[in-house]
């Protein structure tokens, strides 16, 4: 990873700011994408400055942004090696509950900033013919435990086949290029504080996972790539478990009542 350059979305905290850290210990140098520039400069600055890290202030609803972000990366630094889709936001309502507004949010920010992403840093790619794109995905896109999470799987499901048919396209002509989704669980982070309508502190569950684990993995698949990757190995098991079954339903049965809101 020595002198890898790695664009990194939702940077400012949690799983983004992780990465972005271990990444630059492996020798990587980054570039730390989000709408929170006091929070990414103070990153910066801990990651030695300048040199190993810049900051571009992005939302990335925006595609407009996402290509500012990619020209911004190319001339600090003259290169991208990977670009880590990882801003996202969650939700907390169940499927009788939600709204037009709801629907259009969850799409926007977890489904359209990935597309934005690919397109805006797949032309270069492509002309260096190789490359990686990593989408941070969600555990919740492949079984159901939280039902009031139900706008936020559906999204990330949908990146999943995004990322799916991403690999497919890029088969053929360009096999260096890599598309590749992780599978979180659920993280100690603000992500269920922050989430669209409020929510519990996911520190707070039992089992969440800390932050560096998942970061490790990120970095990890970006060292030697492949196309899918869990947080943990028991949620692929159970992945498996689930869609090996003959009816899912008697899998949900034992996903238990929705936590508390």
């Amino acid at each position: 990873m020595h002198d890898h350059v790695i664009v990194i979305t939702g940077a400012s905290a949690g799983i983004g700011a992780a990465v972005a850290e271990l990444a630059v210990q492996r020798g990587a140098r980054v570039v730390l994408a989000a709408r929170r520039t006091h929070e990414l400069n103070e990153l910066a600055v801990k990651l030695g400055g300048p040199a190993r890290a810049h900051v571009v202030q992005t939302d990335v609803t925006r595609r407009a942004d996402n290509e500012a972000l990619r020209d911004a990366a190319l001339a600090a630094f003259g290169q991208i090696d990977a670009w880590v889709a990882n801003a996202g936001r969650g939700i907390s309502r169940m499927v009788s509950e939600l709204t037009d507004a709801d629907i259009d949010d969850m799409i926007t920010v977890n489904l359209k900033s990935v597309l934005y992403g690919i397109q805006a840093v797949l032309p270069h790619f492509k002309e260096r013919k190789r490359g990686q794109i990593v989408a941070v995905s969600s555990g919740l896109s492949r079984f159901p435990f939280v039902p009031q999470r139900s706008a936020y799987s559906a999204s990330k499901a949908a990146v999943n086949l995004l990322m799916a048919s991403l690999r497919g396209e890029l088969r053929p002509m360009f096999p260096d290029i890599w598309a590749t989704t992780v599978f979180p669980g659920i993280v100690a982070t603000e992500f269920g504080v922050n989430a669209l309508h409020g929510g519990v502190d996911n520190a707070t569950l039992p089992g969440a996972q800390p932050v560096g684990e998942v970061a490790q993995v990120i970095v990890d698949v970006i060292e030697k790539p492949r196309a899918e990757v869990y947080t943990r190995p028991q949620m692929r098991q159970l992945a498996e478990k689930y869609f090996s079954a003959e009816d899912v339903a008697e899998i949900e049965k034992g996903f238990g009542p929705p936590p508390p809101r």
